[in-house]
This record gives structure tokens, C-alpha cells and sequence, in this order.
């Protein structure tokens, strides 16, 4: 199946003139065409062309919502969690008397979707309905914690505001196939601002939303714990709920994480294998259930 979304006349033409000139064969095509319609036929779309729309009522539905929150859940990944073994900083206490949420990321579910979400090249803005991680953060605190929430702070703000902590939310701009191209995979200017302006001043955990590990060694000593959410959607509770220990972690690094974009391609049994973080690598906290 051959999808070209703009010039699709243009290879409609190139491709019959090289069956006709006898460079791509009759039975190249027809294997292509059956296998694509075998398919078709097993998924009764023949049958029944159109969506079952009866279901529609449930889309969306509180069920639904559960079991995307089950998924960010299980698949984020705890990759730092204190600066040294001894002194863990997750889970984070619910209890604290005030704390700073900071980034862009931390308060936009178009963000948190990414790409292929409602548009092509998805959006920023809270385009559907959802729980943010601020709004996951402020559900998960205790009633008398005071939560500020700060888009891009400076060092001074972090330091003079009396905070117990900082949760830092980093990432990625909305993408979709080449729009995403980056030679480099680093996180954003603005959010390595952040991480430096914070971190350095603020014990802090980073929650970085992407669609694919970014460089970081530089930045990871600043950090007291470090989690990738990938892109958790519409589910921001989700990420709190592991934050403040009502579950634990549970997700593993499907890629190797590595130092820097050098190193690329990398992979397990490779003779000069140094990940920063290797092949399925995740950290639990021994705390909440694992459901």
C-alpha cells in the first residue's frame, strides 16, 4: 500500500509508465493488490463498509479514561531517583507545606499528546479533554499544600520562594513523521533553561515528555530524580499517581539511552555498548501496588 498524501497523481503516472516500460511487473502488482484486499476481507470491510457507530456513546467514557490512566502508570520510567542510593527522593511527599510545578509541558495536554492528536501535527493548547500533570499533582496533594505554578522561572524565583520541592516538566514541541527530524535530540533551549535555573537551586524531579529518549547526561546531576513519560496523552493523574506512591513503577526503557547522538546507532551486543541508561532499564521505589 503506497500512501502519498499530495502528489499521489504525480506516482500514479510514474508507476504505470514503469509497469508499462516493464521495470515493475504485472505480478508485482497483483501480489500487492491481493494481500491488501485479502485483509480487507477478513476485517469484513466488504460487509460492512462503515463504522459500527452504537459504541459511540462510549468513547471517552469513565472506563476509558481508567484504563489510559492504567497506562501512563505502567509506562513510565524511573531512571534517576536520588542523587546517591541512600536518600531517594520519590515518592514525593503529599504532605509538604509548598512546592513548585514549573514548565510548559506541566500544564498542556496537547503536549502531553504529541503528534497525531486531533490534527496531524497535534497542538499545544488543552485540545481535548484530559487531566493535565499540574492538574494530576494539585488532585494528589494534601489540601493544605500550596502548589505554584511557574511557566519558566528563574533561579531567583526557585530559590527565594521556600519550596520543598520542584516538579520539573520538560519536553518536546508537537510532531509527526518528518517534522520531528532532529540531528541532535536535544531537549529544547527552554527546557534545559529550566532544568538549570531550578535544579540547581531546588531539589527537583524532571519529568521529561517525549516520543523518544533526548540527550541529557549534561543536565542529570542537577536532577534528584528523573522520570521519561513518553507522551502520556490525556492522562496527567496518571503521572502523579506514581510520583506520590499510590503505584509504583513499572515501566522498562524499550530503547537504549544514550550519552549523546554519537554514539548512534547503538545497540545491545554492539562492541562499544555504553548506554547511559541500557536496554529496559527501570527503577522501582518498593512503594503503592502495581496495578
Amino acid at each position: 500500500m503506497v500512501m502519498v498524501p499530495m502528489n499521489y497523481q504525480g506516482f500514479i503516472n510514474l508507476m504505470t509508465a514503469q509497469v508499462n516500460a516493464g521495470q515493475i511487473s504485472q505480478d508485482r502488482i497483483d501480489d500487492a493488490v491481493r494481500r491488501i484486499l485479502r485483509v480487507k476481507f477478513l476485517a469484513g470491510l466488504f460487509e460492512k463498509p462503515m463504522a459500527d457507530r452504537s459504541l459511540l456513546q462510549m468513547v471517552g467514557s469513565e472506563e476509558h479514561r481508567n484504563l489510559a490512566r492504567e497506562a501512563v502508570r505502567k509506562s513510565l520510567v524511573l531512571l534517576k531517583n536520588g542523587k546517591d542510593s541512600t536518600n531517594p527522593m520519590l515518592p514525593l511527599s503529599k504532605n509538604a507545606p509548598k512546592i513548585l510545578v514549573a514548565g510548559a509541558h506541566a500544564n498542556d495536554i496537547g503536549l502531553q499528546c504529541g503528534g497525531w492528536t486531533i490534527t496531524w501535527q497535534g497542538s499545544r493548547g488543552n485540545t481535548t479533554v484530559g487531566t493535565t500533570i499540574l492538574e494530576g499533582i494539585k488532585n494528589a496533594v494534601s489540601p493544605t499544600t500550596q502548589v505554584d505554578y511557574l511557566v519558566s522561572p528563574d533561579s531567583g524565583n526557585a530559590a527565594n520562594g521556600g519550596y520543598s520541592y520542584a516538579v520539573v516538566v520538560v519536553g518536546e514541541p508537537t510532531y509527526t513523521e518528518m517534522f520531528g527530524d532532529n540531528d541532535n535530540l536535544t531537549i529544547p533551549q527552554d527546557g534545559i533553561n529550566l532544568i538549570q535555573n531550578v535544579c540547581s537551586v531546588v531539589e527537583c524531579a524532571v519529568i521529561l515528555i517525549s516520543g523518544r529518549p533526548l540527550v541529557v547526561e549534561p543536565h542529570l546531576p542537577l536532577m534528584s530524580a528523573f522520570v521519561a513519560a513518553w507522551l502520556p496523552g490525556s492522562g496527567g493523574q496518571g503521572v502523579a499517581d506514581v510520583l506520590f506512591g499510590d503505584y509504583d513503577f513499572q515501566g522498562k526503557s524499550p530503547r537504549t539511552w544514550f550519552k549523546n547522538v554519537n554514539q548512534l546507532p547503538m545497540n545491545i551486543g554492539d562492541q562499544s555498548y555504553d548506554p547511559l541508561f541500557p536496554y529496559n532499564f527501570g527503577l522501582t521505589t518498593g512503594v503503592g501496588k502495581t496495578g
